[in-house]
């Protein structure tokens, strides 16, 4: 297992995300909470683009970074957004709380050449414990909220993520697990409690 090699002031995911992303694209980064990602993107590796996020304290933290970012709700989808208008657009932790996940994915194929979409892994090993023998929903770092207050509505495993990329014809181009700050590459769908997939 390796660190990850930081390069920007950025959180350990954030960074590997960033790594996937090549200089000089365009980027939309749904729920782009404070704008970090976007803010790392355009100082070191002169990127534009647009954050979307609903929630108001974190689009005014992003505009204060310089951010373009708009107002809105992923549910809506995109229809604002232009075919391929973008070279990368990126989902960090959000899609378990979408509604309609199978079309916030083809929206994403739709607006962009490529994707990178992260989620927490329920099939991680201390997930499946809490369940198993402690007979509760999992609480963790990764996933730190009670089952009566999480905006978390679907669980997913890798395995569940991959099929339903076969079943929506997305390419998987890479994917990658990590653990804490670690990334996984021994059994990364029970040993890996966040997991990041570029898709196409």
């Amino acid at each position: 297992m390796n660190n990850v090699l930081s390069s920007t002031p950025l959180r350990s995911d954030l960074q590997l995300i960033f790594d996937w992303i090549a200089p000089n694209n365009s980027v939309l980064d749904l729920g782009c909470a404070d704008g970090s990602l976007l803010a790392a993107l355009t100082q070191y590796k002169n990127c534009q683009g647009y954050g979307l996020e609903i929630n108001t304290d974190q689009v005014l933290a992003a505009m204060q970074r310089g951010i373009n970012v708009i107002q809105a709700d992923l549910e809506a989808g995109l229809e604002h957004f232009n075919d391929h208008s973008f070279d990368v657009v990126v989902l960090s932790q959000t899609i378990q709380s979408m509604q309609n996940t199978e079309h916030i994915l083809r929206e994403m194929k739709r607006v962009a050449n490529q994707a990178i979409v992260t989620f927490p892994n329920f099939g991680y090993w201390r997930n499946r414990l809490q369940i198993g023998l402690g007979g509760h929903m999992p609480v963790s770092e990764r996933m730190p909220y009670q089952w009566y207050n999480t905006p978390n509505i679907h669980w997913c495993t890798l395995q569940d993520f991959e099929k339903l990329c076969a079943d929506n014809n997305l390419v998987i181009h890479e994917r990658a697990v990590m653990s804490g700050n670690r990334r996984i590459s021994l059994w990364p769908n029970l040993l890996g409690s966040l997991a990041f997939y570029r898709i196409g």
